[in-house]
């Protein structure tokens, strides 16, 4: 606590600037910034864990998965205990420490001889990758309960523009080698600290924070939060469904562009630029207007029908052609999570914010550790050499189905709160 409360003075936290009007765009740019860093080494991870453990594909799919695992397990632990923190010390200086780690990880992970050093760096994500979790307080401290929604769509937006342009960069050098991405991405991450630094401001008062709570920081005891307010431990329960189908794409994605069709890591880097693309423009675009039409639990199911039809048409894409009309289909998937933010976020206080968003991150990040390792071992064993049925596409009808028991889940629950 006291290196805690050392680090909130040089970061000028207790005396920061008002919010202001442009407190909302700074987290939004820092927010971009640090997933332009993160989409740079999704296009080259594949080729590097290959590399460094001189592997195949289908086994570094199965290396992957466990490196997703390792990146979730870190950031279960402390997501609660950084939402926890910036209740206490408030939102800059965790902001600032969660960039300037993911800096240091991307150096270790450019200089890695061997996985386990990869592993390393992907705890040290973990650690330090809960910068949405203190954005996400962001927006709570400084737009209206009705606002939210569509401010939670614009931070996804923020997140799919740094996927367009993170990705398709990072499948660009990776032409150049594995590590080069690393060292650009971490060149991102320094600068966006600094840029944080100088422009951030802070946006909760001191007198509107709470005293630390060890109980309540630990990622078990954040779960409290859920029983304390109405209506918040049922929804947690779909986004934990919804997640844990949903990290088929991180698990599979580049491995299963590759495999099935052939693709190169510029080509992964592109796809994932236009899924990004498409995911900021509804996000970002359409969120305020479908809100405003149909109200967050309608738009809510609208996503969650989109992502089960998207899952499985990847299954049965034949080409190039058909994934890109499949992303435009999987769009407004990227309306879940923000309406149930939304709708959870309108039940908690202010001063308990930040440890609603790290249970929140706690819940999801559970869901994908699991997920993450269930659908890299689905795509290896469908893949193996002497299987049954070798296909690529196994994961995808597997996260089809467990799509469609989200929805179910949806909708019975929404009809228990009404």
């Amino acid at each position: 606590m006291a290196l805690m409360r050392w680090w909130t003075a040089c970061s000028g936290s207790d005396m920061a600037r008002a919010p202001g009007k442009h407190a909302f765009a700074f987290v939004l740019i820092t927010v971009l910034l640090d997933m332009v860093g993160f989409g740079l080494i999704i296009p080259v991870l594949p080729a590097l864990i290959e590399d460094v453990g001189g592997v195949g594909l289908a086994q570094a799919a199965v290396i992957g998965g466990w490196m997703f695992f390792a990146f979730s397990t870190a950031q279960f632990l402390c997501a609660p205990l950084m939402g926890n923190l910036s209740d206490r010390f408030g939102r800059r200086p965790l902001l600032l420490l969660a960039i300037f780690g993911l800096g240091l990880d991307y150096v270790l992970s450019a200089l890695a001889p061997t996985l386990m050093w990869l592993f390393v760096g992907r705890v040290l994500a973990g650690v330090c990758g809960s910068s949405w979790v203190i954005a996400n307080a962001f927006i709570a401290d400084v737009k209206a309960p009705e606002d939210r929604a569509r401010a939670f769509g614009l931070m996804g937006a923020a997140f799919g523009v740094g996927f367009v342009i993170g990705p398709a960069i990072g499948g660009l050098l990776g032409e150049l080698g594995a590590r080069v991405p690393f060292w650009v991405a971490a060149a991102i991450s320094f600068l966006n600290f600094v840029y944080g630094w100088i422009v951030l401001p802070e946006t909760l008062p001191p007198t509107s924070r709470r005293a630390f709570d060890w109980r309540r920081a630990n990622p078990f005891g954040a779960f409290a939060v859920f029983r304390r307010y109405p209506g918040v431990l049922p929804m947690c329960g779909v986004l934990f469904v919804f997640f844990f189908a949903s990290s088929v794409y991180p698990a599979i994605w580049p491995f299963w562009g590759m495999a099935k069709f052939g693709w190169s890591e510029s080509m992964v880097g592109l796809t994932l630029a236009i899924f990004g693309l498409v995911m900021a423009g509804f996000q970002g675009g359409l969120t305020g207007p479908a809100v405003r039409r149909w109200g967050e639990a309608r738009v809510a199911v609208l996503g969650l029908v989109s992502a089960m039809v998207a899952a499985a048409g990847y299954g049965l894409a034949g080409g190039l052609g058909m994934v890109v009309v499949l992303m435009v289909v999987h769009g407004p998937e990227g309306f879940v999570q923000p309406m149930l933010m939304s709708m959870m976020s309108r039940v908690v206080p202010e001063d308990a914010q930040g440890e609603l968003q790290g249970g929140i991150s706690a819940v999801t990040n559970v869901a994908m550790l699991a997920g993450t390792v269930t659908f890299s071992q689905v795509f290896a064993a469908f893949m193996a050499e002497g299987a049954v049925w070798q296909t690529p596409d196994a994961a995808y009808a597997l996260a089809a189905v467990l799509l469609a028991c989200t929805l179910a889940l949806y909708l019975w629950t929404l009809r228990r709160m009404a």
